[in-house]
């Protein structure tokens, strides 16, 4: 049974996950030396996810709570973080929801920045890891392969790799019409979480040099460092958000972070200032300025379209604007994620169906075994009898064969191994157990 627990940019703080990111020590050889029900582990650590794919033993009594225990063992070992601190902070998927959320991840859909390809060699090399670790299982080996796969399919059938940042890309393409030299503009960008670090790239493409950055969950200084822009604190947001000719929100707040009134707190201060400076006003507040909105839900209030000489630009603007192709691409890439998961949890119900075909089979073949042996005591010349006896074995087969296949591709395994019983009295080894679904960590203890 495949289990995966999961911390990402949306369930857990940046903070948090930088810690997880930089173990002093592997964190798969951990989980799968926690207990002997653990059958391999891989982990994919980034610096906006960790998560541990761990197989357990099927049979097992408590399975689940067991792979749990095992990675947050591992991850305390290994980083120092216990598990009261992840509390809250994490996801537990089982069953068939593994597979959709990891060829997902791989595809680039559960991003910051929908579509960027980086995560794919990142998977790819925690298959490796664990390799060399020798951390893997058979069940890991084929879901990371064909999460690789999906992944390239994504890839080159949909335009995916451009839909995140294609909407920055037409916010600034619808900008430009408006700025004559990127290079004079005062820009303030606000936030760091979503097309963050794809705005600065696409600003300086543009040419734009004065980019300052300004982050309500206070992380501007962090990343303004690692991207080489000016941080801007909360006491001086108002006045810089006046000051500026252009304004990009970009955070995951659920919150306005911009409004109306964040204008005239930043106008009134400028006015006070001036005041104080005998009437020098270096800052043509003539000029008009704009304001783009990415965020999702909305970062900006409607009520700064009224604000006088200011025009706002948001998502559903720039979506007007953008190409069919890439509008489509993330509903594209999710209907191919899907399917292959389908195919993926189809391979595994065949798996799992197996033994009852061979155990149906089986009886069959020793009921014929011993009939030809009766007939060959009375004499069968020439063999003609056991040959159609055979035959006829084998087409009878057939259709029960075929049949336990396709129940096993719809989840129906249950029923057919259940008819075995009442019909022939044939008890499965290894009957398939029902799949998990998706949990959290309120249900998962």
């Amino acid at each position: 049974m495949l289990l995966c627990v999961s911390a990402s940019h949306k369930t857990a703080s940046f903070d948090l996950l930088e810690r997880l990111s930089v173990p002093a020590t592997p964190v798969a050889p951990l989980i799968a030396e926690h207990d002997e029900c653990v059958q391999g582990a891989v982990v994919v650590a980034t610096c906006n996810r960790f998560e541990a794919y761990v197989d357990m033993d099927e049979p097992v009594t408590a399975a689940v709570a067991l792979g749990i225990e095992a990675t947050l063992a591992a991850i305390e070992s290994a980083t120092g973080v216990p598990a009261s601190e992840l509390e809250g902070s994490y996801t537990v998927l089982g069953g068939s929801d593994v597979a959709e959320h990891l060829f997902s991840v791989a595809s680039g859909l559960e991003s910051v920045v929908v579509g960027e390809g980086e995560i794919a060699g990142q998977v790819r090399r925690a298959l490796n890891e664990s390799r060399q670790l020798g951390t893997t299982s058979a069940e890991l080996e084929r879901l990371f392969q064909r999460a690789s796969e999906a992944q390239r399919g994504v890839k080159n059938s949909t335009a995916i790799g451009r839909a995140g940042r294609s909407l920055v890309r037409l916010g600034l393409e619808l900008a430009d019409s408006r700025i004559a030299d990127w290079s004079t503009q005062r820009v303030l960008l606000v936030g760091t979480g979503a097309y963050a670090a794809a705005t600065v790239a696409a600003l300086r493409d543009q040419g734009a040099e004065d980019i300052s950055v300004y982050s309500p969950s206070g992380r501007a200084a962090k990343f303004s460092a690692k991207h080489g822009l000016r941080a801007i604190s909360a006491e001086t947001f108002p006045s810089v958000v006046a000051h500026s000719d252009l304004v990009i929100t970009c955070t995951t707040s659920e919150n306005h972070v911009l409004s109306a009134a964040t204008f005239a707190a930043g106008r009134g201060a400028f006015e006070a200032a001036v005041d104080e400076a005998a009437g020098v006003c270096p800052v043509d507040h003539t000029a008009r300025r704009l304001v783009i909105d990415l965020g999702l839900p909305r970062n900006v209030d409607p009520d700064v379209a009224s604000v006088p000489g200011v025009d706002l630009l948001d998502l559903e603007t720039i979506r007007l604007h953008a190409p069919l192709e890439e509008l489509q691409a993330t509903d594209a890439a999710r209907d191919l994620v899907r399917d292959a998961a389908r195919r993926f949890a189809s391979v595994g119900e065949r798996k799992n169906i197996t033994p009852a075909v061979v155990a149906l089979r089986a009886h069959v073949f020793g009921v014929l075994d011993a009939e030809v042996a009766r007939v060959r005591a009375r004499g069968d010349e020439g063999g003609q009898t056991e040959q159609a006896l055979r035959h006829l074995v084998g087409v009878l087969l057939h259709t029960p064969t075929t049949r336990a296949h396709e129940l096993a591709e719809t989840g129906r395994a249950d029923e057919y191994i259940d008819a075995l019983s009442a019909l022939f009295g044939i008890e499965v080894a290894d009957p398939a157990a029902s799949a998990p679904a998706r949990r959290d960590i309120a249900d998962a203890g």
